[in-house]
């Protein structure tokens, strides 16, 4: 992270300059703080021209500010760029200085990275973790969004996991991490870690505190190696897919068209597919559910 400005050839000044920033002395020369138009600049010239004879005596231009990030701004005029540092606090500092200083290329630079930063916080993604049943059946019961719950408890297995186990244990686990992000406005994620006695399992819930299922995915099931019995853990990602999208459509709080448009934006790049490829599985999906109602109805 960092600011860049473009250095004008400027004839050489000589002479150096001593700064006392409220206390904090550093040196310099008239030809860096001169790189840019700013107030700095013409604070210190100004000091200069008006009290040459006292400068060289004494050496010393004071102003009466903090003299923190001022090495900072020294070094943005020296070099055209510097960075920046990482938390917000120190940034809106360094705003405040480049203000008063007049040094707008820097202060533009700050107001930037202060913006990303509060547009990294807005995506912040929250994620319920629960340890008990009592608290998943009470935070679905008060919801008024569509509910996914992920239960894993790796531990809870008395056979040994087959060879693709943990790699899918692992794929269910990043799967619910990027749902959880692109539907965070329309549903309720929760992680069960603790709680249950499933090893990886998905469970969907309605919406308007309909504790009812809705569908269940199992990941899990037992294997003969042998003759020693063990765990697989499977990674079915259409079947989950479907489920998320099914149960976000029965939102009732906005219009059904544009749930679906929402949806098909939303899963576009769970898996870097291009978003013709989502609206054409989108299609797809549509047919063999009316012709599985149809095959029924017959």
């Amino acid at each position: 992270m960092g600011a860049t400005v473009a250095n004008e050839p400027k004839s050489e000044i000589s002479n150096y300059v001593k700064l006392n920033i409220g206390g904090s002395l550093f040196y310099t020369t008239v030809t860096t703080l001169s790189k840019l138009d700013s107030k700095l600049r013409d604070m210190v010239l100004s000091e200069v021209a008006q009290n040459a004879e006292t400068l060289e005596s004494e050496g010393w231009v004071f102003i009466d500010r903090c003299g923190k990030h001022f090495g900072t701004i020294l070094n943005f005029l020296r070099d055209g760029s510097v960075p920046l540092p990482e938390t917000c606090v120190e940034i809106s500092e360094i705003l405040a200085e480049t203000k008063f200083y007049g040094i707008t290329e820097l202060h533009e630079a700050c107001e930037q990275a202060l913006q990303k930063k509060r547009n990294r916080n807005t995506n912040i993604t929250w994620v319920t973790l629960i340890t008990s049943q009592n608290e998943a059946q009470k935070l679905i019961s008060v919801s008024s969004k569509p509910v996914v719950k992920f239960a894993i408890n790796r531990h809870n297995n008395k056979y040994s996991y087959t060879g693709a186990s943990d790699d899918n244990l692992l794929k269910n686990i990043e799967l619910f991490d990027k749902l959880a992000e692109k539907h965070r406005e329309r549903g309720l994620f929760i992680k069960d870690v603790i709680g249950s006695n499933e090893i990886c399992c998905w469970t969907f819930y309605g919406p308007g505190g309909a504790v009812k299922k809705v569908a269940e995915v199992c990941c899990t099931s037992i294997v003969y190696a042998t003759d020693k019995k063990h765990t697989k853990v499977d990674f079915p990602e259409t079947r989950i897919l479907e489920e998320t999208m099914n149960v976000m459509l029965l939102d009732t709080r906005i219009n059904k068209s544009v749930q679906e448009h929402e949806l098909i934006e939303a899963t576009s790049s769970l898996n870097g597919n291009c978003r013709c490829s989502c609206l054409s599985q989108w299609s797809d999906l549509q047919w063999e559910n009316s012709t599985s109602s149809t095959l029924e109805h017959n």
